[in-house]
């Protein structure tokens, strides 16, 4: 079975971010951490900081393409009682809270197949995900969940990384729904100094390929790094400096995470260039 593209909140999203401005912020957050019955708070915060969408990880045992921050939240995470039911309860609990902006969960392969595939797509869609993305699910693979998704209303997020093909970047790109996440390194999350000249190479690659949104993450923690991305993505997604912020105030979390998201965003430093 093949199925079209689901249009979603993502859509809409970018469709109202500014011409000429940096890329709009989508901050990734652990469920279940710092604390387990966090998470509604943090994304109502993000949306309240003006972030252009959110990303919720689901923590997991083996996280191959997270370093060692993520690794230690979800660590906390599972130490908490979360699961990827709760998660999406969770999920579903902030939209009921007035939480609107698009919302997109990062888990691995093992999880959704034990929950079943179609029995997450629909769970997911009725929780109010827009998104999900796999890091580990490979393109050849991916139909059958692609499918079940796509069915569901819910957008399978594709990844691209600087060393994707050309031809294996074409072929990513148009099975792809919500957005592009390129990873911004070779290697995985964890705040970096820099923008590598790669990840620029591979943004713009991309522009070249599809029409869809572009977002960089691994890797960026400061409003100089959006500011750099002006005209190369139309999203930035920063998770291991943000949850660093959150981690060094977890009993003040949702403050903790406002007053990162706010200084990375820049909204005053922006508007007045």
């Amino acid at each position: 079975m093949s199925t079209v593209a689901p249009r979603t909140r993502f859509a809409a999203a970018f469709a109202a971010r500014a011409q000429d401005t940096p890329p709009g912020l989508i901050p990734y957050f652990t469920a279940g951490y710092p604390h387990h019955d966090s998470l509604a708070a943090l994304l109502l915060c993000a949306e309240r900081a003006g972030c252009l969408a959110a990303e919720v990880g689901i923590p997991f045992s083996d996280p191959l393409a997270d370093g060692p921050t993520i690794q230690r939240t979800g660590q906390v995470a599972l130490g908490n009682g979360m699961t990827l039911t709760t998660a999406l309860a969770q999920v579903h609990a902030a939209r009921a809270g007035g939480v609107g902006i698009p919302l997109a969960v990062m888990t691995y392969v093992n999880p959704v197949l034990s929950f079943g595939v179609e029995a997450f797509a629909r769970a997911a869609s009725a929780a109010g995900i827009d998104g999900v993305i796999v890091p580990d699910l490979p393109l050849d693979e991916a139909g059958g969940v692609r499918d079940a998704m796509h069915g569901a209303g819910v957008a399978l997020i594709p990844l691209v990384a600087p060393t994707t093909t050309a031809d294996r970047l074409e072929r990513i790109c148009s099975a792809g729904a919500g957005f592009v996440y390129c990873v911004g390194v070779t290697g995985v999350t964890g705040a970096r100094i820099t923008i590598a000249e790669e990840a620029i190479a591979l943004l713009d690659s991309v522009r070249r390929i599809t029409s869809l949104p572009r977002a960089l993450g691994f890797g960026l923690s400061t409003h100089d790094h959006l500011t750099a991305l002006r005209g190369h993505a139309e999203a930035a997604v920063v998770g291991s400096a943000l949850l660093d912020a959150i981690g060094a105030d977890a009993d003040h979390a949702v403050t903790a995470a406002g007053q990162f998201l706010r200084t990375m965003i820049g909204v005053e430093a922006w508007r007045a260039e």
